[in-house]
């Protein structure tokens, strides 16, 4: 059995207010092979804070604390910063959620790929070009050469999402983080993003982080399925054991949930235990 690519082991973020610590992630564990895990939960469970803990993202006054942070067998806590710079984009990607805050409006695309594929190796300028302009093609964008040389405003909501997966994965990395990756778009554009995330995550062998909302889409997507509550995981099941789920909180998520093959005048709510902050 091979190694993992990521483990995880007692990883807590807490932040200090003037109103006291927040514990924004509360001593969680897992690992990660090259698969494709799902990170669900509510806004404000710590799905964002993990991922960015995983990257040596979080500063003050954040503190992040752990038995264990190890990728590929590198210790991520006693890296100094410009050997996390080296790890974070070439070998650990993480695409963010809305790409109109990610893209440098006043920098045309191509360049902003050129740039990301330059910052780790010396690499010819007319080399970096081609090589974005294939990316772009890798994730169907029709007359890559025309959008290499667009500007942010000038391409659509899920054209931009996908130029971010372009930047993140020109580089091939082992890990990808997608966080939220198709909350603005609609169903159609969805689809496609999943359809090329799916793709290169099995072509390339890479390990995929998916943090979402959505549990539907989580459970159909992904290969296994951490569920957080304030910090924990509450929760680890296979995606397709999601709708057996045991945690009361897992369970009333997954009631809130309309569905159209049942008639319901209104949406359960979720009865919160405070036995879950334990």
């Amino acid at each position: 059995m091979s190694a993992p690519l990521l483990e995880v082991e007692n990883l807590s973020v807490r932040f200090a207010t003037p109103k006291g610590d927040i514990d924004a992630v509360r001593s969680i564990s897992f690992q990660l092979g090259r698969e494709r895990l799902g990170i669900v939960g509510e806004s404000g469970s710590g799905k964002s804070v993990t991922a960015k803990a995983i990257l040596g993202l979080v500063r003050a006054p954040g503190k992040v604390h752990a038995d264990t942070l190890r990728f590929d067998g590198i210790d991520l806590l006693h890296q100094n910063e410009r050997a996390l710079r080296d790890i974070r984009g070439q070998r650990i990607s993480m695409v963010m959620q809305d790409p109109k805050f990610s893209l440098n409006p006043v920098m045309k695309v191509g360049k902003q790929i050129s740039e990301a594929i330059q910052a780790h190796g010396r690499i010819p300028s007319k080399v970096a070009i081609q090589k974005s302009i294939d990316m772009l093609n890798a994730v169907r964008i029709r007359d890559p050469e025309h959008v290499y040389h667009s500007y942010p405003h000038e391409v659509s909501g899920g054209m931009g999402q996908r130029i971010m997966l372009a930047t993140m994965l020109a580089t091939n990395p082992d890990l990808l983080i997608a966080d939220e990756p198709t909350s603005a778009l609609d169903v159609t554009v969805q689809t496609q993003v999943l359809a090329i995330l799916d793709d290169l995550v099995s072509e390339r062998g890479m390990g995929l982080i998916f943090v979402s909302h959505d549990l539907n889409l989580v459970a159909s997507f992904c290969d296994r399925v951490l569920v957080m509550y304030a910090g924990r995981i509450v929760e680890s099941c296979s995606a397709s054991e999601l709708r057996q789920a045991k945690h009361p909180y897992t369970i009333g998520l997954l009631d809130s949930l309309p569905r159209i093959d049942q008639q319901r005048t209104t949406l359960p709510t979720l009865q919160r235990d405070p036995a879950w902050l334990t």
